[in-house]
């Protein structure tokens, strides 16, 4: 019998299709399997918010997640939730999974993670003592044994950018060091997002620093020539990503909400920095970061006109309500610049941590200990 090639080609396409019912698919760099035909074990479909969720440092927040079946009648001991937190460069952290009963947090999330179960279907998670690091988004995925369907969500914080340059001076930091000095600021690098928000409260910044994302950009609300040009538009410019290594800018910070209070301390006679530093111990608190000071400007409202030394041996003062004798017409952190920490005199600005923080950081370190049973991820 002779066979027509057309004849041949439907029934091979035919047996492939019985034979290979899951087609793979790349999705942004991770493997996923995409179900042609439904088997018995039914579908999951995930659903987010849109949108984003927004907290700040040390608060507490959920991370919205719903899933349903099709059909409905699941055994629930064999559905695993995941959570994992997705960088822009499509790095993946994982943070919590659970397993019928079972469940495991990892990393920095460890006894600050938990499931939020208000009902079948429920696999939103609630964070606990929110960090600046857990900032950015997160991947929802429920599977149910060879089924699975994923959601993502955005976790922003409230918080206040600001630029920063080393003693050393202007455009000496690589990507590396940027996030460093910002890590010593008590902060991060600010994503383009945090900047831009930034820009549109007015932040006008004439010197390119890097963000999160390897990028260099600066926001300019007041063009001018020295600039990027007097005729351009206003806006956040960007440079574009840059060699980590080799090239040199400033950097972008972002920090949020503070666990204590940032104060001047009261004193009759000015100091040097090593002075100003053990006036802040001897009073049971620390030398104050330069974000630090941001935050208590932005979001405590610390308004005052003395200048102080900072950790970093830079001279600053926060002004709220801009008055002439204060450094101009605008608010914001009035910055003095690096002087001789030996002979230079000023004051300083203190910073002391809330009690209840240890408490905190106490209990997290307490329960991280007891980890439930291990999971397979």
């Amino acid at each position: 019998m002779v066979l027509h090639l057309e004849t041949i080609t439907c029934s091979l396409l035919l047996l492939s299709s019985l034979i290979t019912p899951h087609p793979v698919e790349l999705e942004k760099g991770r493997r996923r399997v995409v179900h042609v035909m439904e088997d018995e074990s039914g579908a999951v479909i995930v659903q987010t918010a849109p949108g984003k969720v927004v907290t700040h440092r040390g608060g507490t927040i959920t991370l919205p997640c719903r899933y349903h079946h099709e059909p409905e009648d699941i055994d629930l001991n064999r559905i695993r939730i995941k959570w994992t937190k997705v960088s822009d460069a499509f790095q993946f952290e994982d943070v919590f999974v659970a397993l019928g009963q079972h469940q495991k947090e990892f990393g920095s999330y460890r006894g600050r993670v938990s499931l939020e179960r208000v009902g079948s279907g429920d696999a939103s998670v609630i964070i606990h003592n929110i960090t600046l690091q857990d900032y950015g988004r997160y991947e929802c995925e429920v599977t149910n044994d060879l089924e699975d369907d994923t959601g993502f969500v955005n976790l922003d914080l409230e918080g206040v950018v600001f630029p920063y340059y080393p003693s050393s001076g202007r455009y000496k930091l690589n990507f590396h060091q940027a996030e460093e000095v910002c890590r010593e600021q008590d902060a991060i690098l600010a994503s383009h997002a945090q900047l831009h928000k930034a820009w549109l409260e007015g932040l006008d910044w004439c010197n390119a620093g890097w963000l999160d994302d390897g990028s260099v950009q600066y926001p300019i609300s007041h063009p001018r020539d020295q600039c990027g040009r007097k005729d351009s538009p206003p806006g956040v410019r960007n440079y574009g990503y840059r060699h980590k290594d080799d090239e040199r800018y400033d950097a972008f910070c972002f920090t949020s909400n503070l666990n204590g209070r940032v104060y001047f301390l009261k004193r009759f006679k000015k100091v040097n920095y090593l002075e100003a530093v053990k006036a802040c111990q001897r009073d049971r608190a620390v030398i104050a970061k330069v974000g630090q000071l941001y935050a208590a400007w932005k979001i405590q409202l610390l308004d005052s006109c003395e200048a102080g030394w900072l950790e970093d041996g830079s001279i600053r003062y926060p002004i709220v309500n801009p008055r002439n004798r204060c450094g101009g017409p605008e608010s914001g952190v009035r910055n003095l610049g690096f002087p001789d920490k030996k002979f230079r005199l000023y004051g300083v600005y203190c910073f002391h941590r809330n009690t209840d923080e240890h408490l905190n950081q106490d209990m997290s370190e307490t329960t991280s200990k007891s980890s439930n049973s291990s999971i397979i991820i």
